[in-house]
């Protein structure tokens, strides 16, 4: 059985990932959520003004006085810089799993921080929540996801056909992949 306990801040050797706030809008913007490049494989596209930025914040922190809410914010602990966000994007309490996605600006690509947040992620919701499963998806054509998902010691499990849409409309074959307890 799950165990809520809500977004708590978990540290790692080079990150902080800690709940968003307000002041975190401009640096979301910039660092990523302006970029179509950087959401291309995202279920939304890119932001068109900072102000849409303030909008989705301010529902995200609403959310947090719920325990079943799981959004981070991920920072480098050494210059509190906001460069990308992991959430829980789907909880299946009957079979304690739950499903986890992510974004990581682009400037920061190729240096192992993604791994290293999704693994502390998937270590505080095995340890804190007591998840019998964690599982991730990606579009087939991000093929950088799944290499994420690999180095995070999650398993391979197959491809979904045309069972998720682009953030343009368009149909896309999915792969999954899953860690168990």
């Amino acid at each position: 059985m799950l165990t809520h306990t809500g977004t708590q801040n978990i540290e790692t050797e080079r990150l902080l990932l800690r709940r968003f706030k307000i002041k975190d809008a401009q640096q979301m913007f910039d660092n990523w959520a302006k970029d179509p490049e950087n959401v291309k494989y995202l279920s939304w596209q890119a932001y068109k003004n900072i102000d849409d930025v303030y909008q989705i914040l301010k529902e995200w922190i609403e959310y947090y006085k719920n325990k079943n809410y799981y959004r981070w914010c991920i920072t480098l602990k050494d210059t509190a810089e906001v460069i990308g966000g992991i959430d829980v994007i789907l909880t299946l309490d009957h079979i304690d799993c739950f499903e986890l996605g992510y974004v990581l600006s682009k400037k920061y690509w190729n240096r192992g921080i993604m791994t290293e947040a999704l693994k502390s992620v998937i270590n505080y919701l095995f340890k804190e929540c007591n998840a019998h499963r964690i599982q991730a998806r990606h579009d087939v054509n991000n093929i950088p996801s799944g290499k994420v998902m690999i180095k995070s010691d999650m398993k391979h499990e197959g491809i979904l056909r045309k069972s998720d849409k682009t953030n343009t409309g368009q149909w896309c074959d999915i792969a999954i992949y899953s860690i168990l307890k």
